[in-house]
């Protein structure tokens, strides 16, 4: 099939698995300010995006039908038309940008970053080191306390094996 004068990339996938498709993306990009895809699906995806940011700034109620007619996720919703509409109220549009980082190893795709333009990348390096940090730590204490429990149960199972000991001693002793 020829891609010329295409208006939409198909992505090899019918009209519902590409339009879900799509939907997680833009709810991914909303949710976490940058996403890692393909070029293709990437471009793809900041039409619709853009689209949605533009939309967002009326902020009414059809504006926000129309979006959740189109994304069904209401947090997804009230981002753009709460916070992303608000900073790009100035911006005439090109709410975002893409940064190709070169090709994945396992099929050869061109592979980009996907990113709203006022994305700090060093606050959320920093803040999943954080986060990162707090899981270690989380990791570190739940490894201390399963040693705790592990100690306990053999010293209950030590306990347990001296008292039988004991109970068979003092039968040999009745018998006797």
């Amino acid at each position: 099939m020829s891609s010329h004068r295409r208006a939409t990339k198909y992505f090899s996938r019918k009209f519902n698995a590409r339009k879900a498709l799509l939907r997680g993306l833009i709810v991914s990009l909303v949710e976490h300010g940058r996403i890692k895809t393909t070029v293709d699906k990437a471009k793809e995806l900041r039409r619709h995006v853009e689209k949605a940011i533009t939309l967002g700034k009326k902020d009414d109620l059809a504006t926000r039908r129309l979006l959740m007619s189109r994304v069904p996720n209401q947090k997804t919703v009230e981002t753009i038309v709460g916070d992303l509409s608000k900073r790009f109220n100035t911006r005439p549009g090109g709410y975002t940008r893409i940064i190709k980082i070169g090709r994945r190893p396992g099929d050869t795709a061109e592979m980009a970053f996907l990113e709203f333009v006022d994305y700090d990348w060093q606050a959320a390096d920093a803040k999943e080191a954080t986060k990162a940090a707090k899981g270690d730590a989380k990791k570190a204490e739940s490894k201390e306390k399963a040693k705790a429990a592990k100690k306990s149960r053999a010293l209950v199972a030590a306990k347990r094996k001296s008292v039988k000991q004991l109970q068979k001693k003092s039968r040999r002793e009745a018998r006797a």
